[in-house]
C-alpha cells in the first residue's frame, strides 16, 4: 500500500514537470492541474528546491498535477496573474495587494507573523548633510527591485514630489549598502531587517536611518479565483494541515493572522503609475498630469 502510495505521489510531481504537455496529460488523466507561482524579487535569491516538498504533498493530498513556476521579476510576476494563471501565489506584499485588489485572489495564509518592526528604511553615510527626504533632492538614491515593498514602495511613496539625480536599482539589499558606502549613491533603501544584517558587513562605514516607513504586512498565500470550489476547499485544508517541515521549507504559517492591507493597498495605487518616472533619469517622482500642469 505505501509503495503503490509513493509511486502515485512520483508519478504526479513528474507529470507536473514535462510542462510543455502538462494540459494533455491532465486531461488524459482526469486530474486537477494546479500551478503554484513562487516570487523571487522580493525574498532574496529563490531556491525552486525548498518548494519541492510542499509540491509532491499538495499533488497527493488533492489529487492533482502540481507544477512550480517561477517569476523573476515584477513584470513577469503580474502577467501571471493578471491572466490568472497561477492557481496558488506564494506572494511578497506589492504583488499580494494588485491580486487581491484587482485580480480577485483569495488570501488564504501569511507568510510571516505580524512584525511592528517590518519597515522600509532610507539610510544616508554619517556624513551626510541630508536631515531629511527633501533633502534628497537632486541626489543618487537607491532602490531595491522593482516590486520589493521596503526596497520600492514604501520608498518611492515616501520620496514622492522630489526630482532625483537618478533612482539607481540594486539587485539586493546589500548591494544597496556597498553603494552607499562606497559612495556611489547618496541614500539607500531596504528593509530594517536587512539593515541590520548587513551594516556589519561595513564597518569601517558609520551609517544613519534618515526615515522609517510606516509598517509593511507580510506577504501572503493566495487561491487564484479560477480554482473551483470544491478544490479550493481541499487546497486550503492540505496548506493548513501540511507537516511543520513542509510550511516552513514553503515559507509560510497557517497559524498567523491574516495581516489587513487596506492601507498598503492604497499606497500601492498611488505608487504604482509612477514606474516609468522612477526608470528615468532625472527620476521626477510626480504624477504625468502634475509634470504637464507644472510645464
Amino acid at each position: 500500500m505505501f509503495l503503490r502510495r509513493m509511486l502515485f505521489v512520483k508519478l504526479l510531481v513528474l507529470v507536473g514537470v514535462l510542462g510543455a504537455s502538462c494540459n494533455s496529460e491532465a486531461e488524459l488523466s482526469g486530474l486537477n492541474e494546479l500551478t503554484v507561482g513562487v516570487v523571487s524579487y522580493d525574498q532574496g535569491e529563490l531556491s525552486v528546491e525548498r518548494y519541492e516538498p510542499l509540491q509532491q504533498y499538495l499533488a497527493e493530498e488533492t489529487k492533482s498535477i502540481v507544477q512550480l513556476e517561477p517569476a523573476y521579476n515584477e513584470i513577469q510576476a503580474l502577467e501571471q496573474i493578471e491572466r490568472k494563471k497561477w492557481d496558488i501565489v506564494f506572494a511578497p506584499p506589492g504583488l499580494a495587494s494588485i491580486a487581491i485588489d484587482q485580480n480577485l485572489y483569495i488570501p488564504l495564509f501569511s507568510l510571516e507573523e505580524i512584525d511592528s518592526n517590518r519597515r522600509s528604511l532610507i539610510v544616508v553615510r554619517g556624513d551626510s548633510p541630508a536631515q531629511e527626504l527633501v533633502d534628497l533632492s537632486n541626489q543618487v538614491v537607491a532602490l531595491g527591485e522593482p516590486g520589493s515593498a521596503a526596497g520600492y514602495y514604501l520608498p518611492v511613496y515616501d520620496l514622492y514630489g522630489l526630482v532625483l539625480q537618478e533612482a539607481r536599482f540594486a539587485p539586493t539589499p546589500r548591494t544597496a549598502l556597498q553603494w552607499l558606502s562606497d559612495g556611489t549613491v547618496d541614500a539607500s533603501a531596504l528593509s530594517m531587517g536587512d539593515f541590520e544584517q548587513y551594516r556589519r558587513d561595513f564597518p569601517a562605514t558609520e551609517f544613519r536611518i534618515l526615515h522609517t516607513s510606516r509598517w509593511i504586512p507580510p506577504g501572503l498565500v493566495l487561491l487564484g479565483p479560477n480554482v473551483e470550489r470544491n478544490l479550493q476547499q481541499e487546497i486550503e485544508r492540505a496548506l493548513q494541515e501540511a507537516p511543520p517541515e513542509i510550511t516552513a521549507d514553503a515559507g509560510y504559517v497557517p497559524s498567523a493572522e491574516i495581516p489587513n492591507y487596506n492601507h498598503f493597498t492604497e499606497l500601492v495605487q498611488k505608487v504604482f503609475p509612477l514606474r516609468e518616472q522612477v526608470q528615468q533619469i532625472p527620476a521626477v517622482l510626480l504624477y504625468e498630469e502634475e509634470l504637464r500642469s507644472a510645464q
